[in-house]
């Protein structure tokens, strides 16, 4: 066993060198020499640590007498194992801070069995009061709970059991006074400063209460306080909230999480947190320690802040960003278009080197130490560890790391509204609608007197002034500059009444208005989406979630990855089992999001209309197929593991020409000859209706329409596969067969998405007499003119003559009529496709048949813009009229008429 320093290891002495207090321990503990040269090579895992703990029992007399002297000897091996290891052996940062939390895990789970066991033989076992023995939850805060704590840390602990009751033993005592005095002994074992040193320093203080609370509380307790007391700072602490030992850790988990976690999005922790920094940094300030690498100006703890930060806005929604270490939370902000990925980079290489440095500060005396030395002596030993060649060019690349830091947590936390602006007059002084007339008429506001009037009604307003203080103060940052980019846009009149529904619709909602308040260019963006569409203004309002959309520039140009997208929404309803309504929520929330995002690339003009309705179809597609399993999930009894149930979907869908506000015409079928299937089909079909068209908080997904099933209103809502073929082979009327040639397999089985296809090219291709079709098609083509066509001068896109519906009846007629001889008509491949197919077949003449794909192109495109602004599908003939002519001119050929 060595004694000298010339008979250590080389790293031993090269390290030694750096640090005095593994020099300190190499001279005073006679087995620590031989305890490094076997254990250096190679990181420590928690079972070297546990083979540690009972060899020293073995030493100093059985668990009892070993605990105290044992932990500490595990602690100073582990400690000088580390600083070796980090020093001479170039270890990295993530094997000391996990050997770090490895210690402080082993060590609370070892002292807690032995005291444990002592009181239970005692007092016996803490039990509920139906019997169920109670347990003590230890849970670790701040860089323990995140797996990342330093090499002289104190630990941050909270003490949490289930339930309260009492004791079963000869001697009772209440669950809590059994806690509690476990909790104090537990705190002892490792705080205490013994002959052989220390453990950890525990600290209590962000329990419930801080110091002034109990030192344990149960689950009820701790949820009341949550509720009642929780306070945003404590937010941030729980972020990092682990549970080291408790075998109830998914209760504790699911009643912190709604307190950290926000079910929507928080732009208001921007502000929380930008107050929690401000309140560091004047401590800072005023015990000058400008140069304390962790609280300091570009420390550690601001790359902290700007992680959790993004944490607290996004992880209700978000589950990835759940995770606690610091690193893996900056490393998945890139993929989601909140950093950049150059910013994660640096902010990672300064988190190593502060965290690399903060080390080597405490490796110097085991202190727990932030700040950078002041003696010359210190400073060179700081520099050499850090591999620099002095001090001074440590400072360099200090500084330069700082920096950094600084100006990223200042692109993430400065306030934008902080400076006054021009407009700041115009809305304090709203209520003086002649000079706001003025001003809004300077701006270029063609209407101003009515913005005026409207500003005014706004200020005046009850709903205005009985706004919290915190909150007005957002509305009033947010007032001017909503004004300002409403005048650059080209319709600004319209452009700032849609603003200001949007602002009325979030006003009592702080989270809102500090995302549009802290992201200038996410309120440019709203105010470009509002001048160019009306239809989009509105859908912003009823869903204000989606601002957090207006963030990432990346949504304009980047194509759907619909594999990806199911898959990640199908993983995240499964998460949420069995909470039905969450899944509601979620499912509308993410089919919001993916409709926005087509809108915003559709409005920049980056999506033919075409390309629109196949995202738009597909969308829809994989919503219906996730809402089946979890409809199904609910259906008391099953009678089968899978049902043999499909939707089909006709009209819009069907035809993949689905638009923003479309209906859903679906069907539903099935194929299973159980008894009792009818019965078990009719409820799933039902359910999936419910879910599809219920309002909830998040919205709504679809209006439905079942009106085309077999029998219509009055038939049964799901129909066997062998009944719908019976129906349509004997019973459906020629318009029932005219809505079959866009119908399709949507969701569900996919066998019984084959049968249905094979019955639909039969019926299609059902021999007919041309004459009596026709006649059928142009008597159902006048009663629908009838009811829908223009009254007045106007053109209406999709009724009137030339129209959209003449397209579809053309298209119609040809298939049911030909596809007898022509299989080929038969496949569901648009209109467009059919009407070049039926030209290549010299149905049509294929001139012709080419310019009436273009007219229903157009009408299409002009019914979109019509859309988009909420208006009817009824514009000026004349606009009209290139694209009504070959419309004509084919039904003309068609049907002599």
């Amino acid at each position: 066993m060595p004694s000298l320093p010339d008979a250590l290891p080389q790293p031993v002495q090269t390290a030694r060198r750096l640090s005095r207090y593994l020099s300190r321990m190499v001279d005073s503990q006679p087995w620590l020499g031989a305890a490094l040269a076997e254990s250096i090579s190679q990181p420590i895992g928690e079972a070297d640590m546990q083979r540690f703990l009972a060899a020293r029992e073995v030493v100093f007399g059985g668990a009892d007498g070993a605990l105290r002297p044992a932990l500490r000897q595990l602690r100073i091996w582990v400690l000088c194992h580390l600083i070796v290891r980090d020093l001479a052996c170039n270890a990295e940062l993530s094997e000391v801070t996990e050997t770090m939390t490895v210690l402080a895990e082993v060590s609370i789970r070892h002292a807690h069995d032995v005291l444990r066991a002592a009181l239970v033989e005692r007092y016996g076992q803490p039990l509920s009061p139906t019997g169920w023995e109670q347990e003590l939850l230890v849970v670790g805060m701040g860089k323990l709970g995140g797996r990342e704590l330093n090499v002289s840390s104190d630990i941050d602990l909270i003490f949490i059991y289930p339930e309260d009751g009492d004791t079963g033993g000869k001697k009772v005592i209440s669950n809590y006074e059994f806690f509690e005095r476990l909790g104090k002994q537990l705190i002892q074992a490792l705080n205490d400063v013994t002959e052989h040193g220390q453990v950890f320093r525990v600290d209590m203080r962000l329990r419930p209460n801080g110091d002034s609370g109990p030192l344990v509380c149960c689950f009820d307790m701790l949820e009341n306080y949550f509720v009642t007391q929780g306070r945003e700072w404590e937010r941030y602490a729980w972020i990092k909230g682990r549970v080291l030992r408790g075998e109830r850790w998914s209760e504790l988990r699911n009643i912190a999480r709604p307190f950290v976690f926000r079910k929507y999005l928080d732009f208001g922790a921007i502000n929380a947190m930008r107050e929690l920094h401000a309140q560091i940094r004047r401590e800072v300030a005023r015990r000058d320690r400008a140069n304390n690498v962790k609280l300091g100006p570009g420390g550690i703890r601001e790359i902290e802040f700007i992680a959790q930060v993004f944490q607290l806005i996004r992880g209700g929604r978000d589950i990835a960003l759940q995770v606690r270490p610091t690193l893996k939370v900056l490393a998945l902000l890139p993929e989601r278009g909140i950093l950049s990925a150059q910013a994660v980079d640096e902010l990672t290489a300064a988190y190593v080197f502060l965290r690399r440095l903060e080390h080597r500060l405490q490796y110097l005396d085991d202190a727990q130490t932030h700040d950078l030395p002041t003696k010359e002596a210190d400073q060179a030993l700081i520099a050499e560890a850090m591999g620099f060649a002095d001090y001074p060019a440590l400072l360099g690349a200090l500084d330069a790391q700082r920096k950094v830091v600084s100006d990223q947590f200042d692109s993430v936390f400065g306030d934008p509204s902080e400076e006054d602006h021009s407009l700041d007059a115009a809305w304090t002084n709203a209520e003086d609608t002649e000079a706001t007339t003025a001003a809004l008429g300077e701006l270029g506001y063609r209407r101003p007197q009515v913005g005026a009037e409207r500003l005014a009604a706004i200020h005046c307003s009850p709903r205005y002034s009985q706004l919290p203080n915190n909150i007005r103060s957002r509305f009033d940052a947010l007032m001017p500059r909503m004004i300002e980019v409403a005048a650059a846009t080209p319709g600004p009149d319209d452009t700032l009444t849609r603003l200001l529904d949007l602002i009325e619709a979030i006003g009592r909602r702080g989270a809102y208005l500090a995302l549009l308040q802290q992201y200038p260019q996410a309120l440019r963006r709203v105010a470009d989406l509002m001048s160019a569409s009306r239809w989009g203004a509105q859908f912003l309002t009823r869903h204000p979630i989606l601002l957090d959309e207006m963030l990432d520039a990346r949504n304009l140009d980047s194509t759907p990855d619909w594999r990806a997208f199911r898959a990640n929404l199908a993983a995240e309803l499964d998460a949420l089992e069995p909470d039905m309504e969450r899944q509601m929520d979620v499912m509308r929330e993410q089919h919001h999001a993916q409709v926005f995002r087509l809108l915003t690339q559709d409005i920049a003009g980056l999506l033919t209309v075409e390309k629109l309705a196949d995202h738009l179809s597909e969308l829809a597609d994989i919503v219906l197929d996730l809402t089946l399993p979890l409809c199904w999930r609910r259906i008391k009894i099953r009678h089968r593991p899978e049902p043999r149930f499909s939707v089909i979907s006709y009209g819009k869908l069907g035809g993949k020409e689905l638009g923003y506000a479309s209906d859903l015409d679906i069907v539903f079928l099935f194929d299973d000859d159980a008894p009792e299937a009818a019965e078990v089909y009719t409820r799933l079909a039902q359910r999936t209706n419910t879910w599809l068209s219920s309002q909830t908080a998040a919205g709504q997904l679809f209006d439905t329409d079942l009106r085309l099933r077999p029998n219509g209103e009055s038939g049964l809502i799901v129909t066997s596969l062998e009944a719908f073929r019976k129906y349509q082979m004997e019973s459906a009327w020629v318009w029932e067969h005219q809505a079959l040639t866009r119908a399709r397999f949507s969701a569900g089985d996919r066998a019984i998405g084959e049968a249905f296809e094979r019955i639909r090219c039969e019926v299609l291709r059902m021999k007919r007499d041309l004459d009596a079709l026709r006649a059928e098609v142009l008597a159902m083509r006048k009663k629908m003119r009838d009811a829908h066509a223009s009254k007045d001068a106007l053109f209406d896109l999709k009724h009137d003559a030339g129209g959209l519906i003449d397209v579809e009846f053309l298209i119609q007629y040809l298939v049911l009529g030909h596809s007898h001889d022509h299989a080929q008509l038969t496949g569901n491949l648009g209109n467009i496709a059919l009407l070049r197919i039926a030209g290549e077949l010299g149905l049509i003449p294929t001139e012709l048949a080419a310019a009436c794909a273009d007219s229903y192109r157009e009408l299409r495109r002009l019914q979109h813009r019509q859309r988009l602004n909420d208006r009817l599908s009824r514009i000026d003939p004349d606009e009209a009229e290139t694209a009504r002519e070959p419309v004509r001119a084919l039904w003309r050929h068609v049907f002599g008429e």
